[in-house]
């Protein structure tokens, strides 16, 4: 979802290759054995070699610095401008870095608290909420984690939240986060992740049909 945010909200409009994990191709280990989604091939014709990129938000920051759309249809010429700024922003990938290396290892372990049978999943969600506390505070600042539009760092922050908000849907509802809970259903009816949500049809059915993302 972080990548395809990035791919929106730029002019780069890749041949999508929508895959099964549980089958996943033998084109797609070739180019990336590390075999994990997002896979970015970035072909260049005039010396016959490609770039791989292999995580989410170097698509991100890629799609952006590479293809910038300033006349983006899901954000004004001045939100697009602070979003492009923002990429540099000390504090926007600080927080990114924290949502990545310490939010994400306590989300897996919440999601999937059958697997990780050392603690009760109610712990790993006290973990978790200790970077929801961290961007309920920020939210009662401004209407966005930086500042009043979005930035790289809402971007790139609230696919995960959403997902921390699915493992227990009745627990977050009624949770203190009011900030992060009206954030978060900000993005969710957005126009841009409608966009995002949208379903290809499985390469492996059809390897033969070129899809684009846009």
């Amino acid at each position: 979802m972080r990548a395809r945010i990035g791919l929106h909200l730029s002019t780069l409009n890749p041949e999508v290759r929508e895959i099964e994990l549980r089958n996943k191709p033998a084109e797609m280990i070739q180019a990336s054995p590390k075999a994990t989604v997002p896979v970015l091939i970035i072909e260049n014709l005039d010396i016959d070699s490609s770039k791989v990129l292999e995580e989410s938000i170097d698509v991100l920051k890629y799609s952006l610095l590479n293809y910038s759309d300033k006349n983006s249809e899901y954000l004004c010429t001045d939100e697009y401008s602070l979003l492009m700024k923002s990429i540099t922003d000390n504090k926007a990938m600080e927080l990114i870095s924290l949502n990545d290396n310490q939010f994400k290892p306590w989300l897996d372990k919440y999601k999937y608290a059958d697997r990780f049978l050392e603690q009760p999943e109610a712990f790993y969600r006290e973990k978790a909420c200790e970077f929801i506390e961290v961007l309920e505070t920020k939210l009662s600042e401004n209407n966005q984690l930086i500042t009043s539009s979005p930035t790289i760092a809402d971007y790139a922050i609230f696919p995960f939240v959403r997902q921390f908000a699915h493992v227990n849907k009745p627990w977050f509802q009624q949770s203190p986060y009011v900030k992060v809970k009206q954030w978060l259903e900000l993005h969710l009816e957005s126009e841009l992740f409608k966009a995002v949500m949208t379903k290809y049809p499985l390469w492996l059915d059809m390897p033969e049909t070129v899809t684009r993302l846009k």
